[in-house]
């Protein structure tokens, strides 16, 4: 019986260097490391069309990603850093607020010069440690608060404040439904011409949302991976992506996922008495670890992920520990670049041990 992997077992050394800061300069010109087959292919993005084949469904996210990040001061002048996880009915929103002593609830923080939101206490969302987030009321509609005065949310591994270059290269061009504080990154390289090239392969396109949460870059802080509880995300699967799933399976085309967290979604709306994939909008709260029996995905696009993080976990479910180990020993020696902004990997799914 193979020994039980521990938190250990996903860490790897990474340069600082291979952290990418910026995009690359055109979204299909990052490169692509080709892992679908036996030996591993360096390439770049815009060939991925010729990787799939005729009859392949490609799924993506369609998540907009929202300027989350305020910057404000408390009543006494101490400064804030609020983060929003998600907005509530009654212009309320959960965030991760950040100041040097904790609001109380009745007191106001003032963002941006420009608005006051009430402190209303305590309130984590599903799934999230208790006493988590903070519950905050706005006076006015959030999402419209936030594009005019929040600041696009990179991620903690960029070091340089958010630009206008940010605020188009941190969105995918599949962006439709805002709610999301961290991109879908696999999807951020796709540009119309790869999209054009994938149409005239005769490979299909559905969409679904799921609002990536901050919670995506949440530690494991245990060794023991069975006590790590992941963060809860919203997602919906519409009808005509179940549609378009049945009918490719049945012509016998492969689910090729765009990114972890299409993948999470897919995973999570199968009816496990059937393995059909169910419509409908939901929350998840999947952790998805080696010995994760995958029903739908078949490929993943996906970029190079953080040591010893979930996604690690998952795309080592996907395509093998020992496989998934030796394809970053690999990006590391050939110059890769990691993370959010950073160079992309196709996956085929390991054959069940």
């Amino acid at each position: 019986m193979p020994r039980t992997l521990r938190l250990s077992d996903f860490d790897f050394a990474l340069p600082d260097e291979l952290i990418a800061q910026h995009p690359a300069r055109e979204r299909s010109a990052a490169r692509l490391l080709d892992a679908s087959g036996h030996q591993p292919v360096d390439r770049v993005f815009r060939e991925l069309p010729e990787l799939l084949q005729p009859g392949d469904l490609l799924v993506v996210n369609d998540t907009r990603v929202i300027r989350a990040r305020l910057f404000g001061a408390k009543a006494s002048g101490g400064a804030v850093e609020a983060l929003v996880e998600r907005v509530l009915p009654g212009h309320e929103v959960l965030a991760h607020v950040r100041a040097s002593k904790t609001p109380r609830a009745g007191s106001t923080i003032r963002f941006a010069e420009a608005f006051d939101a009430e402190v209303l206490g305590r309130g984590g969302a599903p799934g999230s440690a208790q006493g988590e987030l903070f519950r905050l009321r706005f006076p006015d509609e959030p999402h419209a608060l936030l594009e005019r005065h929040g600041h696009v949310p990179l991620p903690p591994y960029i070091a340089h404040a958010d630009s206008a270059a940010d605020a188009e290269r941190y969105q995918t061009v599949f962006a439709a439904h805002p709610g999301a504080v961290a991109a879908p990154t696999a999807a951020l390289h796709f540009d119309a011409a790869v999209l054009d090239a994938l149409a005239a392969r005769g490979v299909g396109r559905a969409s679904l949302t799921l609002h990536v949460g901050a919670g995506t870059f949440q530690p494991v802080r245990s060794e023991n991976l069975a006590e790590h509880r992941m963060h809860r995300e919203w997602f919906e699967v519409p009808a005509a992506t179940v549609g378009a799933i049945e009918r490719a399976r049945a012509a016998g085309g492969r689910i090729v996922a765009v990114g972890t967290t299409t993948l999470r979604a897919l995973e999570s709306a199968v009816d496990p008495a059937d393995g059909a994939v169910r419509a409908g909008a939901r929350e998840t709260g999947i952790f998805i670890v080696p010995g994760f029996r995958f029903r739908v995905v078949d490929r993943l696009v996906t970029n190079f992920h953080l040591p010893r993080s979930t996604l690690m976990m998952l795309v080592s479910a996907f395509a093998g520990h020992a496989r998934v180990m030796a394809l970053y020993r690999h990006a590391v020696a050939a110059r890769y670049r990691f993370f959010s902004y950073g160079d992309a990997m196709l996956l085929s799914r390991a054959d069940p041990v």
